[in-house]
């Protein structure tokens, strides 16, 4: 890897370039140009067939089967695929140009290419632009001699050996990588001078998006070499970006995952996951958490702490960091789903089976069609009259002789109550989450130990964006007393925070007051236990 970027990869102990390495060195392979369209068929996963092989009038590069060759597109130097040929070049030319020509093993689009910066193919024109060039050596070395910069090696045939080459030459292919890559490069070899000025328009010349790219992985790999530590895991992937990752961001620049490329903060993760550098598991449905780091990553032991930003103080200020401030309660909504009981109810307006509406839009539905079906009673207008329809979903077989009318509010209560309950939750920075049923509550209990000692048990926070291992550090120090972590009995890869005493009262203070979470959502306060009275 460099920076980001694939540079090699090992096939049955050997190495071979990646499609990244050849847009610095496009002559470092003999190369076989093919058409557009074909390299959608290879990027997923065919080999290229000799009749998609354009031939040049100068004739194909002589090879012999085995040897390692690039393709490039019509049009462009630039290599997209690597592959092995799979016969020689008079065999080719013998077989009329049929069979399979190349064994494809890496190409532009496909997955190791995401492991980089997903960036495209630079735009390299040929070397020798017509035939008439092509038959006249002296007329090529003339041309080439025109643009010394056009091309890394001085002629394409003359392929550079892959031990020859450095990383510390990318400088003189840098207008064939752009000034983003010139940029990259540099911000990777440190040792090299490279004038501030040249760095900020660089830097200036990459789109939005990209800049938005380089400062989420920027503020990725900070959070993980001088934030996070390996008792601070399992870590709420929403707390890893609203506490660690944000506390990283450079002054004057603020972390949007909607202006990346990723457009999701769980699709970075995942691009980070692809790279092994972390683990990302669901502990709980819908609620993601970091299990592990490889901080022995390569890429976070090169990683560099911006200048303004220490390590020793990015720590301290960790320590020092009121976790709880940045912490933002998530946005609860409860859902209705239309039952098959209630179809009928609801079909009028439009909507089936399965169908997901907010208290709200329920309401403004029976308001409709109440009204639409005149129900509402002429002599009292605070009751509706009840018709088949109503009777069959509203009513129990008990009820439905001797109920003729409800009122509004019952009505509507009776409603929601025979709807499928659902809710949506949605965290600070992610996308809305839709699940099923009534959200449980955070649950507090007390329990009793050996020696008739209490403790206090939490259980659920992961449901509201919690991480229980901080937590259980906030309270250890609030009532120093001891905390521990362990797996909530009865769930599946939930855990409960456990700790000595009855701490109801500095739980309450925390959840209701630090953390904002509505009332309602917390079950077991009235465990508290009872203050002495004051003589």
């Amino acid at each position: 890897m460099n920076h980001r970027n694939p540079i090699l990869f090992e096939v049955e102990k050997v190495l071979y370039p990646t499609v990244y390495t050849l847009w610095v060195y496009p002559d470092l392979l003999p190369a076989f140009a093919t058409w557009p369209p074909v390299l959608q068929k290879l990027a997923g996963g065919a080999d290229l067939m000799l009749p998609g092989v354009v031939v040049p009038p100068s004739g194909l590069p002589q090879v012999q089967r085995g040897t390692l060759c690039a393709v490039t597109l019509l049009g462009n130097r630039a290599p997209v695929a690597v592959g092995v040929a799979t016969m020689s070049t008079e065999e080719m030319l013998a077989a009329g140009m049929k069979g399979k020509g190349f064994a494809v093993l890496h190409t532009h689009l496909d997955h190791l290419w995401e492991y980089g910066d997903k960036s495209s193919p630079p735009a390299l024109a040929p070397l020798v632009t017509d035939s008439a060039a092509m038959e006249n050596a002296g007329d090529k070395e003339e041309l080439q001699g025109k643009e010394p910069g056009s091309s890394c090696s001085p002629e394409p045939e003359q392929h550079v050996d892959i031990r020859d080459l450095s990383l510390r030459d990318r400088d003189t292919c840098a207008e064939l990588l752009g000034k983003e890559e010139l940029h990259e490069n540099r911000a990777a070899e440190p040792a090299e001078d490279a004038s501030t000025e040249d760095q900020q328009e660089a830097e200036d010349s990459r789109t939005p998006q990209e800049q938005m790219d380089a400062l989420f992985n920027q503020c990725f790999f900070h959070a993980l070499k001088c934030r996070v530590k390996k008792s601070d895991l399992p870590l709420l992937t929403s707390t890893f970006l609203g506490s660690h990752m944000v506390s990283c961001c450079p002054a004057g620049k603020q972390l949007d995952i909607k202006k990346s490329s990723y457009k999701k903060f769980s699709k970075f993760l995942q691009c980070m996951q692809h790279q092994r550098i972390l683990q990302v598991k669901e502990l709980s449905k819908g609620v993601e958490s970091i299990v592990d780091v490889d901080w022995k990553h390569p890429d976070i032991k090169a990683f560099a702490v911006p200048e303004g930003f220490s390590s020793a103080s990015a720590a301290q200020d960790s320590k020092s960091e009121d976790r709880e401030q940045v912490y933002h309660a998530p946005e609860i909504i409860p859902l209705y789903g239309v039952s098959t009981k209630m179809i009928p109810l609801f079909q009028e307006s439009g909507h089936r089976k399965g169908s997901i509406l907010s208290s709200s839009e329920v309401r403004n539905i029976i308001i409709n069609y109440v009204k639409s079906n005149e129900l509402v009673d002429e002599t009292n207008k605070n009751f509706v009259k009840v018709n088949a329809i109503l009777c069959d979903c509203l009513l129990d077989k008990s009820e439905q002789d001797e109920i003729s009318h409800l009122k509004w509010d019952e009505l509507l209560s009776r409603c929601l109550e025979r709807l499928q309950p659902l809710h949506q939750v949605t965290f600070s920075g992610q996308e809305p989450v839709v699940r099923k049923g009534n959200i449980e509550p955070i649950d507090i209990s007390i329990a009793q130990r050996s020696s008739n000692k209490k403790v206090t048990i939490i259980k659920n926070l992961e449901l509201y964006g919690l991480d229980p291992q901080c937590v259980a550090n906030t309270l250890q120090q609030k009532v120093q007393a001891s905390a521990t972590i362990s797996p909530a009995p009865g769930t599946k890869d939930r855990v409960q925070v456990q700790i000595q005493g009855n701490q109801i009262h500095h739980l309450a203070k925390m959840l209701l007051e630090e953390y904002q979470l509505p009332r309602k959502y917390i079950q077991g306060l009235e465990k508290a236990p009872k203050l002495g009275r004051k003589k």
